[in-house]
């Protein structure tokens, strides 16, 4: 090959990296995901074999696309591993949760619901509550909860949190 050639080559192997390196940074904020993580779980009694799981979390958005909430979900991860999905409280209820059931303590964040947006670029401090048909005792010893929000266009964030 002669020295022309090579160097003509070289020349066309950078410019094609820059492009791609180009193409892939530029597109990186399309790419809708949240990161976070469970902050606090408070966790009580509502009768027998019924008990109520409050979450706080906090999480962001750092894509350039707005994170429409179109379901929560919440469940338990018992000692034996067995799963035990929960029955999500509405947002609007939250406060009269937290009136009837002085034992949860105060409420720190809004609540999160559908149709709640994540804006692009932001961090925001939620709270979701979830009522499981298991005693507070098999509740408080679980190995962890999982928290789960799905955008209305699909793409899903999962979190767990241990308990103890």
């Amino acid at each position: 090959m002669s020295k022309q050639l090579l160097i003509f080559f070289g020349i066309g192997v950078v410019a094609v990296g820059v492009v791609v390196f180009l193409t892939v940074s530029g597109n990186e904020g399309s790419h809708l995901q949240l990161q976070g993580k469970i902050l606090k779980v408070r966790t009580g009694a509502l009768g027998d074999g019924n008990s109520i799981a409050v979450l706080d979390f906090r999480v962001e958005n750092p894509s350039d696309i707005p994170f429409v909430v179109g379901n929560v979900e919440v469940s338990l991860e018992k000692k034996n591993g067995e799963m035990v999905d929960g029955v999500t409280t509405s947002k609007s209820d939250l406060k009269q949760l937290f009136e009837y059931n002085r034992f949860l303590g105060d409420r720190y964040n809004d609540g999160l619901g559908l149709k709640d947006t994540i804006a692009p670029h932001s961090m925001v401090d939620r709270m979701v509550a979830a009522h499981f048909e298991v005693s507070n005792q098999t509740l408080d010893a679980a190995k962890a909860v999982h928290l789960s929000l799905h955008d209305v266009d699909g793409p899903r964030w999962e979190t767990s949190h241990a308990i103890q």
